[in-house]
């Protein structure tokens, strides 16, 4: 599979409709207040993914209202320890660092069929989604950590399933699936964003986001092939499989909460005409 090609050529594609704008430059202000205990969650144990690295532990929030499949095939990976000892084999500063390949090159797969595209899901009522921004044709906002814009809602009375389309941003930390050059070739390889890109949506499944760890993400040793040593993946496992005793305690900033949309409107605010969903800030706690 040739998918350092697929994902460079996605760097140099034309920028999608609804596309992010790019994040403010300037840095925004701390939000005033500190968020209560109504303001958290707590996030699904099967859905969450613990790396722990040579470099540090990352914590991966799965999405799977955004990309079922994908996020079936990397639950059963990591309960077979597919990824463990796996390296980051491909680092592209400002870009992303690519991993789950059992070659360590690139052109490796699992055992397993290949996972068919999911660049767009729909969104129903049912679905949770917090509004950062009306854009009047379009909805930028978050499905649990992971920014999303869809088409507005107004437009599902008028569909067959009552649901609208969205699709995944690519901001920082974000995990996307790995492809060749045919859309339904995504298997076991994943990528972690390092920076925002807009130019990858639409184009590449996304699945989760970081949501502990992404200075660990952005410490990973660069290169294109990486030059040995690579890191690595020491241990990848589902957060419901760590022993009780060893399980971190994960809760997260709830989108729903009053905490979270007043930080959406501070960003708002402070971005002005460059706001985008990957300025808003999502706290997280682990112990």
């Amino acid at each position: 599979m040739k998918l350092a090609t697929a994902l460079i050529a996605a760097a140099v594609a034309a920028t999608p409709a609804f596309a992010q704008k790019k994040p403010s430059a300037a840095p925004a202000p701390v939000p005033a207040g500190a968020p209560t205990a109504a303001d958290w969650r707590t996030p699904d144990p099967d859905d969450v993914l613990v790396i722990d690295t040579n470099k540090g532990r990352i914590i991966v929030e799965m999405v799977p209202e955004v990309a079922p499949l994908a996020t079936t095939r990397y639950r059963e990976l990591a309960r077979e320890h597919f990824y463990d000892g796996q390296t980051f084999f491909r680092v592209i500063d400002d870009f992303m660092a690519q991993t789950g390949d059992p070659e360590n090159r690139g052109t490796g797969s699992s055992s397993k069929p290949d996972v068919k595209a999911e660049f767009q899901f729909r969104r129903g009522p049912q679905t949770p989604f917090t509004l950062a921004q009306d854009q009047s044709v379009a909805e930028i906002g978050f499905v649990k950590s992971l920014p999303v814009a869809t088409q507005s809602f107004m437009l599902a009375p008028m569909t067959r399933d009552g649901k609208v389309s969205g699709y995944a941003l690519y901001c920082p930390g974000v995990a996307g699936a790995a492809r060749g050059e045919a859309e339904d070739s995504a298997n076991s390889q994943f990528f972690l964003m390092r920076a925002n890109y807009p130019k990858l949506e639409r184009r590449y499944t996304a699945w989760g986001r970081v949501i502990s760890g992404q200075s660990v993400v952005t410490s990973i040793k660069a290169g294109e092939p990486v030059p040995e040593p690579q890191d690595r993946m020491e241990r990848l496992r589902l957060l419901s499989d760590i022993p009780e005793k060893e399980r971190p305690k994960i809760r997260v900033i709830d989108p729903a909460g009053p905490w979270f949309k007043a930080e959406i409107a501070r960003a708002r605010a402070a971005g002005g005409a460059n706001f985008s969903a990957c300025d808003v800030n999502i706290p997280v706690e682990v112990k």
